[in-house]
């Protein structure tokens, strides 16, 4: 039985417009969130996720596996975010300013929301994976195209981190890292 999400690649692919754009709906949310995972600007993350649209527009036809469209345009997404923190490294900004994040209306969602965000990137990254997109270790190694072992231990070690994190935070201090 073929799903919704194989059915719309497999029509996307011969020329479907509207078949693209329902699975970009489907998975902006996901696009969102991996973004975010790397970039911590929401307007660079909504720039990575508008070349991300046009590239997978330009590019679906190069799926050779429908069932893996959603790994293939994560895998996009990450790639113009690794561009996007690589242009902005050889820019020198004429000052910094603070831009607005994504911020849930509860408190304990925001503490978590911060916690996460004072994590490393390698770290923040297979959380966000593993957490809030439900990828398995196995599929999170060949996304970020390291080892599963290192997955683990990167799983680990931000746990670790969140919990300091949010301990030092319920005592009212507060630690970025």
């Amino acid at each position: 039985m073929e799903t919704d999400m194989l059915r719309l690649v497999k029509k996307a692919q011969k020329g479907n417009k509207e078949a693209f754009v329902s699975l970009i709906k489907q998975n902006e949310s996901l696009l969102y969130r991996v973004a975010r995972s790397i970039l911590q600007n929401d307007n660079d993350c909504l720039d990575a996720i508008q070349e991300t649209i046009l590239k997978a527009y330009q590019n679906i036809e190069t799926v050779r596996e429908p069932k893996y469209f959603k790994t293939w345009i994560v895998r996009i997404v990450m790639n113009e975010c690794y561009s996007m923190q690589t242009l902005k490294r050889k820019v020198v900004p004429l000052e910094k300013t603070e831009e607005p994040s994504f911020k849930d209306t509860t408190s304990e969602t925001m503490i978590i929301h911060e916690a996460i965000d004072s994590l490393h990137e390698d770290f923040r990254r297979v959380i966000m994976l593993f957490y809030f997109e439900d990828l398995s270790i196995k599929d999170i190694a060949s996304l970020l195209e390291i080892p599963e072992s290192t997955v683990k231990t990167r799983l680990h070690r931000a746990r670790n981190q969140l919990d300091t994190w949010l301990t030092n935070t319920d005592k009212g201090g507060c630690s970025n890292g």
